[in-house]
């Protein structure tokens, strides 16, 4: 994962195309938030999607995705459209990842919201959306007549994706957090499954309540895949490596290594030498 922001385009379109001459690599990923959370708080932050589609259609290999959509960002159908395009530019490699949003205790990405003129509702009211919303972008994707859509958030009138996506019956949907509202959404729609690495014990409580809530609704919970996000260490490569052979020991065998700006030269290769075919 290559976070857009204090950073140049080229710069993440290297280490990009560094990682798509890579097998070892099998995924990348950018974030969605429109101004920096770390750093320099003026500094420079791309939008996700955008870039996305740049990156998508200057790799051939690598599925690719945001970790995650901000679904306060952008109305549900507009999404499923955007996100349609950038599964066709990149041949049927998106994973589509989308989550509530900010949550508002973080001041960072709160002042976004502000500056670009979007709502921001409490939470409550974000996790209901986002549920509604994954059902309309699926039958966005997949459905071959138009249809009206009237949920208590997300409203539509003779809505129709044309094309469809490339991946059939659509692209993976990954959905990202930890909260119990969260993780209902998650059992009811979800492929994948992402969280934040850190705290391994409470990662691993919320992996059995998800299992939990997928038994409630009559759901596999091995249908989901796992997912964790870990930070890497330049530096400390042995605590990434701990971390990585802790998470998978725990079921969680898709990982995100989140790659901290400057980028290394051949950061990619030294990925998987160091962290990826080295032993913990």
């Amino acid at each position: 994962m290559t976070a857009p922001m204090q950073v140049g385009y080229h710069d993440v379109l290297r280490v990009w195309q560094e990682a798509d001459a890579i097998p070892e690599i099998e995924h990348a990923w950018l974030f969605d938030h429109l101004m920096p959370i770390g750093g320099d708080p003026d500094g420079p932050a791309y939008e996700g999607w955008t870039l996305l589609s740049a990156l998508a259609a200057q790799t051939r290999r690598l599925r690719l995705g945001l970790l995650v959509t901000s679904n306060r960002f952008r109305p549900p159908a507009m999404l499923a459209k955007i996100a349609t395009t950038v599964d066709i530019v990149s041949g049927g490699r998106l994973d589509f990842g989308i989550g509530a949003g900010s949550r508002p205790g973080h001041p960072l990405a709160r002042r976004e919201y502000e500056a670009h003129g979007l709502p921001f509702h409490d939470f409550a009211h974000s996790v209901e959306r986002l549920s509604e919303a994954c059902t309309a972008i699926r039958r966005l994707w997949t459905e071959n007549e138009p249809f009206d859509f009237d949920g208590a958030h997300v409203r539509l009138t003779g809505a129709f994706g044309s094309p469809k996506p490339v991946q059939r019956p659509h692209p993976p949907i990954l959905i990202g957090g930890r909260s119990s509202a969260t993780l209902r959404v998650v059992a009811e729609h979800a492929d994948l499954w992402n969280i934040p690495g850190g705290d391994i014990d409470g990662v691993v409580r919320r992996s059995a309540l998800l299992d939990r809530y997928c038994a409630e609704i009559g759901r596999d919970p091995a249908s989901i895949t796992r997912s964790i996000h870990l930070p890497v260490s330049y530096d400390r490569p042995q605590a990434t490596r701990e971390a990585i052979a802790e998470s998978v020991a725990a079921g969680f065998e898709h990982v995100v290594l989140g790659l901290p700006a400057p980028y290394p030269a051949g950061v990619a290769r030294w990925v998987v030498d160091e962290l990826v075919t080295t032993p913990a």
